[in-house]
């Protein structure tokens, strides 16, 4: 008689670790001693395909689930300031850019916070800014913003389709108005639904809606719904984000402490909801969290999970994130309101922006993880052939370990054709596990020294 025995059981994991929309982290980026200058970094970089990203670190209320860098309001003229510094800094990028050879820029974005706090006049300013200081012709490449529903006026979203914009995405989370109380988000239905109605109306090609699963008292049933609210305005694109509980928010404040298995299950339920309902009604899914309809205008090539992930990305302001192939950098960060005050105030103080303050840099492997992590989150997956031409080696060779992981898991698609590989269903469901299993053993120790502020 031959004896079987079973594999051994694979050690649980949590499916929703962290939320990987950059890497490294940037709770793993630290003062930088040598103090780059700016024309250093860019010197030797690909100057033809940038990416620019404006940050507004304002918004009429602070979510409950919100960790971004933004502060509620901006009084005595905090905005024209902040606007003053912008220009500034801009100034100085463009000019650490060089004039040795053009420098074009194929894609634009603004974010926050929310960049629709700003008047139409401030946001007339904004676009001057990314267009007389840094080059970028906003009309004849994708630009991006976001919205609310209290800042999406008709001025303020005249401007923008004038400007060019060609996305717009618009955070409402909940069609509920009951979850979006318990998620200490106040608006009214009534509100969202009118604010859509504006955002139809300027005729901005693409219009993305946010919405959030495990939300305390959401069931099947008002996920649903607000699933079809939602789809009443037939959108281009909709993301579906897990809900959060992070350090120093509105809901960790309030003692929210929903880490558990119970809400684990209750989030890849509701998940798989959206989903499968989502691809019923026309939709194709890109990521975990992005669903594209799927006769939408392409606005953009490259990565489709609008992330700003690849190199050659120029950010402005606080909260924005540069990368060159060699350094990642931006200013400092924190999620408490005190000291997100007080780095605005500094940043609004700041002559001198011609070099790097706060960042990490990049190594061989770092650019693997990241190349990998970037590709390997998207449901079209990642060509080993495209990797092999930009690294020299394969991603089994570099990764063995956490590919096999990944494999006995059921997190790869084994059916995907050869030298192709593509996450199963049950990997993308599972993409905030898989995507922290790549981190680098020294971003997950700068991670874990950080500390919050």
């Amino acid at each position: 008689m031959t004896l079987t025995t079973s594999p051994p059981a694979l050690p649980a994991v949590r499916p929703y670790e962290s939320y990987v929309y950059a890497y490294p982290h940037k709770t793993a980026y630290r003062p930088l001693e040598d103090r780059p200058a700016l024309r250093s970094l860019w010197a030797a970089e690909p100057k033809d395909a940038l990416s620019l990203y404006l940050h507004i670190p304002f918004c009429e209320v602070r979510c409950g689930f919100c960790n971004l860098f933004t502060r509620t309001g901006a009084p005595e003229e905090l905005a024209t300031r902040y606007l003053d510094a912008l220009e500034r800094q801009a100034g100085a990028v463009r000019e650490a850019l060089g004039d040795a050879e053009p420098v074009r820029f194929a894609a634009a974005a603004f974010g926050g916070g929310t960049p629709t706090f700003l008047t139409a006049g401030e946001l007339e300013r904004l676009c001057d800014i990314a267009e007389k200081r840094m080059g970028a012709d906003l009309r004849s490449v994708p630009l991006s913003v976001e919205t609310s529903p209290s800042t999406a006026t008709a001025d303020r979203l005249a401007v923008l389709a004038d400007r060019g914009t060609t996305r717009i995405s618009i955070g409402v989370q909940s069609f509920v108005d009951e979850e979006a109380r318990a998620a200490v988000r106040p608006q009214r239905r009534a509100d969202v639904e009118a604010a859509l109605g504006r955002i139809r109306e300027a005729r901005i090609p693409v219009l993305n809606i946010d919405l959030i699963y495990g939300i305390d008292g959401q069931t099947e049933r008002s996920w649903l719904a607000s699933l079809d609210a939602a789809l009443a305005w037939r959108p281009e694109e909709l993301y579906l984000y897990p809900l959060y509980v992070r350090p120093l928010t509105g809901l960790h404040r309030l003692g929210e402490s929903l880490e558990d298995a119970a809400w684990d299950e209750q989030r890849l339920r509701l998940y798989a909801v959206g989903r499968d309902h989502l691809v019923a009604h026309g939709y194709e899914q890109v990521s975990m969290r992005m669903f594209r309809r799927t006769d939408a205008p392409r606005e953009q090539e490259g990565p489709e999970d609008y992330a700003c992930q690849t190199d050659g990305m120029i950010g402005l302001g606080c909260g924005a994130r540069s990368y060159t192939s060699a350094l990642h950098y931006s200013f400092d960060y924190a999620v408490d309101m005190r000291e997100i005050r007080s780095i605005i105030d500094r940043f609004t103080e700041t002559e001198d922006f011609s070099r790097a303050e706060v960042g990490r840099y990049v190594d061989a492997d770092e650019a693997r993880r990241r190349h990998l992590l970037q590709s390997l989150l998207q449901a079209a997956g990642l060509p080993v052939a495209e990797y092999r031409a930009r690294f020299g080696t394969d991603p089994d060779a570099d990764f063995p370990a956490e590919l096999a992981g990944f494999a006995a898991r059921g997190w790869l698609d084994a059916s995907a054709p050869e030298g192709l590989l593509r996450l199963s269903p049950s990997g993308l469901a599972h993409s905030d596990a898989l995507g922290p299993a790549l981190f680098s053993p020294g971003v997950r120790a700068a991670m874990a020294a950080y500390e919050r502020k």
